[in-house]
């Protein structure tokens, strides 16, 4: 009960309540994961993004209508809002990661694990020429891309960076076949507006107008969320 689900209709991710993604298989739900912290340790594969600051204030919800999650981070030197979700899928899969400033000054670290297979393959990482990071395992590939400075420890790939009120700070991990030429970043402004008015139009189409509203409202977006869009197939 702990985490909160993402997804483009073709897969989802696990997000914890520290923002931590522990589970993410790519491309589809059937695939092998490349995030499996869940099921072992973060060294089994998973993605961090959280304050440095020991113990924040944590508070999660929804965007109301939709499956973009907002968690907010509270330290005693300010306060932030990481933004989850995935845009509906193009010619890749995507995931993004916003960190919006609230209030104050607050230092920030990521912790990039990637592990195909269901942590068995530690990709072969390079930093490509726009200073994207590509990591590879045999037909798998994943660019990252951020203006966050990122570098490799420990098979690990960190960084640690500080967000002010008004910043925002996107990270986006793409994801497509290692044989296919690269993908570009999608536009993370645009894919989030794209994305909330997609879950937003598809909630209207909802009947039930009674005191369960809100509760059926989340339990239909779950399983539309939860939904193969090929085939339909949960």
């Amino acid at each position: 009960e702990d985490y909160a689900l993402i997804g483009d209709c073709h897969t989802a991710a696990l997000v914890g309540r520290d923002g931590s993604i522990d589970w993410l298989c790519l491309p589809r739900f059937d695939s092998g994961a490349c995030f499996a912290a869940l099921l072992g340790a973060p060294e089994h594969g998973r993605w961090l993004i959280t304050p440095c600051a020991p113990n924040p204030t944590i508070r999660r919800r929804y965007r109301e209508h939709t499956l973009i999650l907002e968690t907010d981070f509270e330290t005693p030197e300010g306060a932030v809002t990481l933004v989850d979700f995935m845009p509906l899928r193009g010619h890749a899969s995507d995931v993004a990661r916003i960190v919006i400033g609230r209030r104050g000054r607050v230092e920030m670290r990521t912790e990039l694990i990637l592990r195909f297979y269901y942590g068995a393959f530690v990709p072969w990482v390079t930093r490509l020429d726009d200073g994207s990071l590509r990591a590879i395992a045999g037909p798998d590939r994943v660019v990252v891309h951020t203006d966050v400075p990122l570098r490799g420890e420990n098979l690990t790939t960190v960084g640690e960076f500080v967000v002010n009120e008004g910043d925002f700070i996107p990270f986006v991990m793409t994801y497509s076949a290692s044989h296919l030429p690269p993908q570009s970043p999608v536009n993370v402004r645009k894919a989030l507006d794209d994305t909330e008015r997609f879950w937003r139009e598809w909630s209207k189409r909802g009947r039930y107008r009674g005191e369960w509203t809100e509760a059926v409202d989340r339990s239909l977006i779950t399983l539309k969320a939860l939904t193969y869009a090929p085939t339909g197939g949960i």
